[in-house]
């Protein structure tokens, strides 16, 4: 078993069939393919085996899908990390995972701490897309190693390394508990947590994904979700690979241009986050733009009925939730197209338990809401060295999600709310305890508590209540400043309010209710 066989299966099938297009360029399995082989030998070549971390520090360009699929060639673990991250973020990331080599661009090359990397051996440099089908390459004569002077590692271009290498390899047979991908998620300590998934993980996902969406050879799918998370990773790449289908690689999510390239490219399947349909309402665009589409799918935040009703108003068919986690590969539940129930996340998918349960993990009665826990081969096998986090969310094969739900009579999950203080941002999960943490670092802060306020297009907006210390004077655009310097954008905060003092119970513990309560 080895996830990478995706390629190779659709090279067999369907060799000039086209896997991958972007801006402009078309990229058909048998080049995918050989571009994959490119990079596994390139990799190999480096000194990396089965097992080795390498991490993909890198935006939606040809080149992540590449790499991602030369590191599963070789049995080595692909560490996704978001491209929004800051230098402190990565370098906590590179060290925790222990990777060799991390590829990424030339302006993302500056978030790659310079020191301080004890396990790094090579740093591959991506010219942001440019790469091309193999027979409209012209790559240099030799590989020579760049700016080395003030790195510990080797500074190499990835067209350079791939240029020198055999475009023969095949996806070595891997066991299915043995790791394939590492995906980090915010921690409730202030720090990121690797979901660890294994082949055996994301193989079987995929093919859920395919049975449950009807995905087809024939369907052309929009891929503007960040490749970095699960959901494009998982449940549109990888799936759409598997199916043999045609992959249409955005950048990121531009409404006008995702409207355009719908319309241009003909896509069949489109996903996204609540977020993202409900812009795109906003815009009212011509009921043409979608004629090809028949088959819209949300999931990674709960979607407003509102969005739901509006959107089958106005083009004719229902947007089909899911539901899952990073932990969970990400697919785990599905709203049926055999059965579609509105505000509903549906149901297990194939080969997957759900239940509700109290707060002594004893299952709960039909209506009544707990917390929802999950146990099939779709579940992670760990948090990457942390097994004191893992011991938290795993019990006797079970994952307890954190999220609070219901179950109807017709075995059909509604989420309710979070039992943890997370906050959803447009489908990216924020912590405020990561926040809290970098916030208390300025000088003038006191106190300061995070808590997530509702927002119509965003889902949550993240509210930081701040408390001065005296005589300081801070205006809101200083916090929102010194925070977008040490962290990712999507976790900085989008309010800024400054209070007296901070509500608390009789044990010291902050009452977020009560700050939502009175922000509202």
């Amino acid at each position: 078993m080895n996830i990478a066989e995706n390629i190779e299966r659709g090279c067999k099938f369907f060799p000039e069939k086209t896997a991958l297009i972007f801006e402009g360029n078309f990229f058909s399995y048998q080049q995918l393919n050989e571009l994959a082989n490119c990079a596994a030998n390139g990799l190999q070549k480096l000194g990396i085996k089965r097992g080795d971390r390498v991490a993909l520090f890198l935006p939606n360009i040809p080149e992540f899908v590449i790499s991602y699929l030369g590191i599963l060639k070789l049995g080595a673990v692909a560490v996704s990390l978001n491209a929004m991250l800051k230098s402190d973020e990565v370098r906590f990331i590179l060290n925790d995972c222990a990777a060799k080599i991390v590829i990424t661009t030339e302006s993302l090359r500056g978030q790659v701490p310079d020191d301080d990397l004890a396990y790094l051996q090579y740093l591959l440099i991506a010219e942001d897309g440019v790469v091309k089908p193999p027979s409209m390459v012209v790559y240099s004569s030799s590989i020579t190693s760049q700016n080395q002077q003030n790195l510990r590692c080797k500074e190499i271009g990835l067209l350079q390394l791939m240029a020198h290498a055999s475009a023969e390899a095949k996806a070595i047979e891997m066991e299915p508990t043995e790791p394939a991908a590492i995906i980090y998620t915010s921690g409730t300590t202030g720090f990121p947590k690797g979901a660890v998934l294994s082949h055996g993980n994301v193989t079987s996902n995929m093919h859920s994904v395919k049975h449950c969406c009807g995905m087809k050879a024939e369907d052309r799918l929009l891929l503007y979700l960040p490749l970095f998370h699960c959901f494009g990773q998982n449940f549109i790449l990888n799936a759409g690979l598997n199916a043999c289908a045609t992959i249409v690689l955005q950048r990121r999510f531009y409404p006008a241009e995702v409207l355009e390239v719908t319309a241009t490219e003909q896509i069949t399947m489109f996903f996204g986050v609540p977020t993202a349909f409900a812009k795109l309402l906003e815009m009212s665009p011509d009921e043409c733009t979608f004629n090809s589409v028949r088959y819209y799918f949300s999931a990674a935040a709960r979607m407003p009925l509102e969005v739901v009703d509006r959107w089958q108003e106005q083009y004719g068919l229902v947007i089909h939730e899911g539901y899952g986690l990073t932990e969970t590969s990400p697919f785990s539940c599905y709203n049926h197209y055999l059965k579609y129930k509105a505000g509903s996340i549906g149901m297990p998918i194939d080969n997957v338990e759900m239940k509700v349960v109290d707060s002594e993990g004893l299952e709960v009665e039909v209506g009544e809401v707990g917390e929802i826990i999950i146990r099939g081969p779709n579940v992670m096998s760990s948090y990457w060295n942390r097994p004191a986090e893992t011991a938290q969310v795993m019990s006797n094969g079970w994952f307890h999600s954190g999220d609070l739900g219901q179950m109807d009579e017709d075995g059909y999950f509604y989420i309710v709310d979070r039992l943890k203080d997370m906050i959803n941002v447009s489908g990216f999960k924020v912590y405020p305890s990561e926040l809290e943490r970098v916030i208390s670092q300025h000088p003038a802060v006191a106190e300061v508590a995070i808590c997530g306020v509702p927002d119509r297009v965003k889902g949550e907006s993240i509210l930081a209540n701040i408390v001065l210390n005296h005589g300081q004077v801070v205006a809101p655009e200083d916090v929102i400043s010194f925070c977008s310097k040490q962290i990712a954008a999507y976790k900085v905060p989008h309010l800024v309010r400054f209070v007296d003092s901070l509500p608390k119970n009789t044990t010291g513990k902050v009452l977020k209710r009560v700050l939502r309560e009175a922000y509202s």
